[in-house]
Protein backbone atom coordinates (compact mmCIF):
# COMPACT_ATOMS: atom_id res chain seq x y z
CA UNK A 1 0.00 0.00 0.00
CA UNK A 2 1.02 3.25 -0.77
CA UNK A 3 1.91 5.51 1.37
CA UNK A 4 2.22 9.54 1.68
CA UNK A 5 4.63 11.91 3.32
CA UNK A 6 4.04 14.85 1.71
CA UNK A 7 0.66 16.92 0.61
CA UNK A 8 -1.04 14.06 -1.96
CA UNK A 9 -2.53 17.30 -3.79
CA UNK A 10 -0.91 16.93 -6.89
CA UNK A 11 -1.16 13.00 -7.40
CA UNK A 12 -4.88 13.41 -6.93
CA UNK A 13 -5.45 16.11 -9.37
CA UNK A 14 -3.28 14.68 -11.59
CA UNK A 15 -5.18 11.45 -11.56
CA UNK A 16 -8.65 12.60 -11.54
CA UNK A 17 -7.38 14.87 -14.55
CA UNK A 18 -7.03 12.11 -16.27
CA UNK A 19 -10.16 10.04 -15.51
CA UNK A 20 -12.04 13.67 -16.82
CA UNK A 21 -9.95 13.22 -20.03
CA UNK A 22 -10.67 9.75 -20.80
CA UNK A 23 -13.81 9.06 -18.84
CA UNK A 24 -15.75 12.24 -18.26
CA UNK A 25 -15.13 15.07 -20.36
CA UNK A 26 -18.16 14.28 -22.67
CA UNK A 27 -20.81 13.23 -19.85
CA UNK A 28 -23.63 15.44 -19.76
CA UNK A 29 -23.52 15.67 -15.97
CA UNK A 30 -19.85 17.43 -15.96
CA UNK A 31 -20.14 20.95 -15.31
CA UNK A 32 -17.75 22.86 -17.90
CA UNK A 33 -17.30 26.08 -15.67
CA UNK A 34 -15.42 23.58 -13.57
CA UNK A 35 -12.31 21.84 -13.21
CA UNK A 36 -10.25 19.45 -10.97
CA UNK A 37 -9.02 20.64 -7.92
CA UNK A 38 -7.72 19.09 -4.90
CA UNK A 39 -8.26 21.44 -1.64
CA UNK A 40 -6.84 22.04 1.94
CA UNK A 41 -5.15 18.48 2.24
CA UNK A 42 -3.64 18.63 5.56
CA UNK A 43 -2.73 15.62 7.87
CA UNK A 44 -5.90 14.18 10.36
CA UNK A 45 -4.92 11.51 12.64
CA UNK A 46 -2.08 11.06 11.37
CA UNK A 47 -4.04 10.46 7.31
CA UNK A 48 -4.45 12.98 4.47
CA UNK A 49 -7.62 14.76 4.25
CA UNK A 50 -9.05 17.26 1.50
CA UNK A 51 -11.45 17.77 -0.90
CA UNK A 52 -11.65 17.09 -4.32
CA UNK A 53 -13.77 19.63 -6.66
CA UNK A 54 -14.45 17.73 -10.06
CA UNK A 55 -17.02 18.74 -12.97
CA UNK A 56 -19.17 15.95 -11.87
CA UNK A 57 -18.76 15.78 -7.77
CA UNK A 58 -17.06 17.46 -4.66
CA UNK A 59 -16.23 14.72 -2.44
CA UNK A 60 -13.74 14.40 0.96
CA UNK A 61 -10.77 12.02 0.43
CA UNK A 62 -8.87 10.41 2.86
CA UNK A 63 -5.50 9.35 2.11
CA UNK A 64 -3.09 7.19 3.94
CA UNK A 65 -0.31 9.32 5.89
CA UNK A 66 3.09 7.72 7.04
CA UNK A 67 2.24 7.54 10.68
CA UNK A 68 -1.42 6.67 10.68
CA UNK A 69 -3.59 3.39 11.17
CA UNK A 70 -5.39 2.58 7.34
CA UNK A 71 -8.46 0.35 7.33
CA UNK A 72 -8.25 -0.41 3.46
CA UNK A 73 -11.97 -0.65 1.77
CA UNK A 74 -12.84 -2.85 -0.76
CA UNK A 75 -15.71 -2.85 -3.55
CA UNK A 76 -18.81 -1.58 -2.60
CA UNK A 77 -18.43 -1.57 1.20
CA UNK A 78 -18.11 1.67 3.33
CA UNK A 79 -16.43 2.64 5.92
CA UNK A 80 -17.90 4.94 8.34
CA UNK A 81 -15.41 7.22 9.73
CA UNK A 82 -15.68 9.37 12.68
CA UNK A 83 -15.60 13.46 12.90
CA UNK A 84 -16.21 15.52 15.31
CA UNK A 85 -19.42 16.62 13.81
CA UNK A 86 -20.32 13.14 13.36
CA UNK A 87 -19.80 9.74 11.24
CA UNK A 88 -19.63 9.94 7.41
CA UNK A 89 -19.54 6.78 5.15
CA UNK A 90 -16.66 6.80 2.83
CA UNK A 91 -15.78 4.39 -0.22
CA UNK A 92 -12.75 2.60 -0.92
CA UNK A 93 -10.82 3.39 -4.68
CA UNK A 94 -7.43 2.93 -6.00
CA UNK A 95 -5.85 5.02 -8.48
CA UNK A 96 -2.38 4.33 -10.06
CA UNK A 97 -1.22 8.05 -9.18
CA UNK A 98 -2.33 8.30 -5.90
CA UNK A 99 -2.65 4.30 -4.53
CA UNK A 100 -5.47 3.86 -2.21
CA UNK A 101 -7.66 6.38 -1.08
CA UNK A 102 -11.31 6.76 0.44
CA UNK A 103 -13.61 8.81 -0.86
CA UNK A 104 -17.07 10.55 0.63
CA UNK A 105 -19.07 12.28 -1.38
CA UNK A 106 -20.30 15.68 -0.33
CA UNK A 107 -21.86 17.21 -3.92
CA UNK A 108 -22.84 15.39 -6.83
CA UNK A 109 -25.42 18.07 -8.57
CA UNK A 110 -22.51 19.95 -9.76
CA UNK A 111 -24.60 22.34 -12.32
CA UNK A 112 -25.64 24.81 -9.34
CA UNK A 113 -21.90 25.96 -9.77
CA UNK A 114 -21.45 28.65 -12.07
CA UNK A 115 -17.83 29.09 -11.35
CA UNK A 116 -14.70 27.82 -10.35
CA UNK A 117 -14.67 30.12 -7.11
CA UNK A 118 -17.95 28.69 -6.25
CA UNK A 119 -17.48 25.23 -5.43
CA UNK A 120 -14.28 25.90 -3.84
CA UNK A 121 -16.28 28.00 -1.50
CA UNK A 122 -18.69 25.48 -0.92
CA UNK A 123 -16.35 22.77 -0.74
CA UNK A 124 -14.53 24.40 1.98
CA UNK A 125 -17.20 25.58 3.87
CA UNK A 126 -17.75 21.79 4.03
CA UNK A 127 -14.90 20.87 5.52
CA UNK A 128 -14.31 23.62 8.17
CA UNK A 129 -17.50 22.25 9.48
CA UNK A 130 -17.30 18.35 9.35
CA UNK A 131 -13.85 18.91 11.33
CA UNK A 132 -15.12 20.95 14.19
CA UNK A 133 -17.66 19.71 16.65
CA UNK A 134 -20.98 21.70 16.44
CA UNK A 135 -22.05 24.13 18.97
CA UNK A 136 -24.11 23.59 21.57
CA UNK A 137 -27.65 25.04 20.68
CA UNK A 138 -28.74 27.55 22.98
CA UNK A 139 -32.04 27.05 24.51
CA UNK A 140 -33.11 30.42 23.43
CA UNK A 141 -36.95 29.30 23.62
CA UNK A 142 -38.65 31.69 25.78
CA UNK A 143 -42.21 30.63 27.40
CA UNK A 144 -44.60 33.03 26.29
CA UNK A 145 -46.33 35.14 29.03
CA UNK A 146 -49.67 35.04 29.50
CA UNK A 147 -51.50 38.23 28.29
CA UNK A 148 -53.11 40.18 30.36
CA UNK A 149 -57.09 40.05 30.79
CA UNK A 150 -57.63 43.11 28.71
CA UNK A 151 -55.26 42.37 26.14
CA UNK A 152 -56.44 38.57 26.17
CA UNK A 153 -60.26 40.14 25.71
CA UNK A 154 -58.68 42.15 22.19
CA UNK A 155 -56.86 39.35 21.09
CA UNK A 156 -60.23 36.95 21.38
CA UNK A 157 -62.65 39.66 20.67
CA UNK A 158 -61.01 42.66 18.88
CA UNK A 159 -60.96 45.83 20.17
CA UNK A 160 -64.35 47.31 21.47
CA UNK A 161 -65.44 50.78 22.89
Amino acid sequence: MRRHASDPSRLVEAAFHRIHIEHMHDVPIANSALQVQALDFALWQHNWLGVLITPWFINLLLLPGTDGQWESVSGNKRLFRNFPSGNYAFLGGKEDEIGEYQSCSLISAMSEFAAQEDACAVAREVIKHMIKAPEPELNTTVAPKEPSPSKRRFLLFGYRR
